[in-house]
């Protein structure tokens, strides 16, 4: 199997491992993704996830392996399962419930593209590339990944890149708001966002999900989220390093 995990302290990586083939994704591995998610949310000391490639080079996930997929064109049962397969880890990573980060140093394209949209925040080397390509081949992107693109970037630049196919660079994806930051480490991100309360930023990724899934207003559920994280060890801490003018250290 071709993906894996990699714990370093707080962060939890997810390794695309299959370069031979530009990291292309299998059934098996779609298929791979939930389980590999369930096991980095249990993990007590994860505080983020990345997911990267294992290699740096070409390819951060070149799609679905449209080797594979020729192989099964006329299996109707197996393609009913590779469209579960990756409906279900495309809603998996959406809603990993801790702060996610795609690391691309090389191309994203298709479904490699999706998995990005699908993380909450994108960093991209300049050696990156992003496409959405089901046009070119007469299939179509999966209507839920059609939604993290257009929430991403607007209905205009989420046609553009459907419609015509094409590839842009780091510094096009990062103008149009398809990445968050065009950098050789996705550190910029990572260290902020560790310093801070997992608990905080667990409940306010949750909170971002409601909004983009719809939600306007409050309800008893986020009322009581918003008043519990007052009586939380994590706010007494932050609250005495901000009186005593010292970092945080969070232990939640």
């Amino acid at each position: 199997m071709s993906l894996k995990l990699q714990h370093d302290g707080g962060i939890t990586r997810l390794l695309i491992d299959r370069a031979e083939k530009r990291n292309a994704f299998t059934l098996a591995m779609w298929q791979a993704v939930p389980d590999l998610l369930a096991e980095a949310a249990a993990r007590p000391e994860c505080r983020l996830l990345i997911v990267q490639a294992r290699e740096a080079g070409r390819a951060f996930c070149a799609g679905a392996d449209i080797g594979e997929m020729l192989d099964n064109v006329g299996d109707a049962s197996w393609r009913a399962a590779n469209q579960a397969a990756i409906n279900a880890a495309q809603y998996a990573l959406t809603r990993f419930p801790l702060p996610s980060i795609a690391f691309v140093e090389g191309d994203a394209i298709g479904g490699g593209c999706g998995l990005t949209l699908a993380c909450d925040m994108r960093v991209a080397t300049t050696a990156a590339r992003f496409g959405i390509t089901p046009a070119k081949l007469g299939l179509v992107y999966p209507l839920h990944d059609v939604k993290l693109l257009t929430d991403l970037v607007g209905p205009g630049q989420a046609r553009r890149l459907l419609f015509t196919a094409s590839l842009i660079t780091a510094d096009e994806a990062l103008r149009i708001g398809l990445v968050e930051q065009v950098a050789h480490t996705p550190d910029c991100l990572v260290e902020p966002i560790l310093a801070n309360s997992r608990q905080s930023t667990r409940a306010l990724k949750s909170f971002v999900r409601r909004v983009l899934d719809g939600q306007v207003a409050e309800d008893e559920e986020t009322r009581a989220i918003f008043a519990a994280a007052f009586a939380s060890q994590d706010f007494a801490e932050g609250a005495d390093a901000f009186m005593t003018r010292r970092p945080p250290h969070f232990e939640g």
